[in-house]
């Protein structure tokens, strides 16, 4: 399955998804295939400020505990409670209901240095 064109791909597997100055952001079917079973999600508080490639939480699996970083700086708007009551939402599916956090966007610059779908793919080799 290739992943979502309407995406763009950080090199640490999050997907970032714009809609106006809102970025939704997830993790990748290439980062869930690697952990494997998804058990905790730690997202920040809405209202809380991120920068651009800073840590905003993790994932735990039954393998390891991973950083989620996010491209854009802004504030928090909202999380995905559903996600963290229910971890195994990556696993099924990360690029639709497993979303992570969305952020309202000061600058969007920073995602012109994402990668596109194919690319993404073709480095991860996710397609298939």
């Amino acid at each position: 399955m290739s992943s979502p064109a309407d995406l763009r791909y950080a090199e640490s597997h999050e997907w970032h998804r714009v809609e106006d100055n809102i970025v939704t952001m997830g993790l990748t079917q290439f980062a869930v295939d690697e952990l494997t079973d998804v058990t905790f999600v730690e997202l920040p508080e809405v209202g809380s400020d991120v920068e651009p490639g800073a840590s905003l939480g993790e994932v735990e699996s039954v393998k390891t505990t991973s950083e989620i970083y996010i491209a854009v700086a802004g504030r928090v708007t909202e999380v995905n409670q559903a996600a963290m009551d229910d971890p195994s939402l990556l696993n099924s599916d990360p690029f639709g209901n497993g979303w992570l956090v969305k952020v309202e966007a000061t600058d969007l610059a920073p995602l012109d240095g994402l990668m596109d779908a194919a690319t993404y793919d073709s480095k991860y080799s996710c397609a298939g």
